[in-house]
């Protein structure tokens, strides 16, 4: 993971974590307008893929900014549990190895 940061360089990488967490934040409140709209919903994979990618922050603020998904155990307890995976390995891969 150093290396592939070093790769594409430290600033695009930030980017790339504003980006996907920016993504994340508004896929939430999409799918919760869609909910409130009886619209064609964003698969819950989907939400989870944004997490897993990077989107952490983005998709649990949006998940309490919007009211979405949070009596869900799978969401309240899954997403932040990927994003505190996520944090470990990278402390681990930047600091640590």
């Amino acid at each position: 993971m150093k290396q592939i940061i070093e790769a594409i360089g430290i600033s695009n990488f930030l980017i790339y974590i504003l980006v996907i967490n920016i993504v994340g934040f508004a896929y939430m409140g999409i799918d919760k307008w869609k909910a409130k709209h009886n619209a064609w919903r964003i698969p819950e994979d989907t939400l989870f893929a944004i997490t897993a990618l990077g989107g952490g922050i983005g998709t649990i603020a949006g998940m309490y900014t919007f009211r979405h998904k949070t009596k869900k155990a799978k969401f309240t307890i899954g997403l932040p549990a990927i994003l505190i995976l996520e944090i470990i390995l990278l402390v681990y891969v930047l600091i640590i190895k």
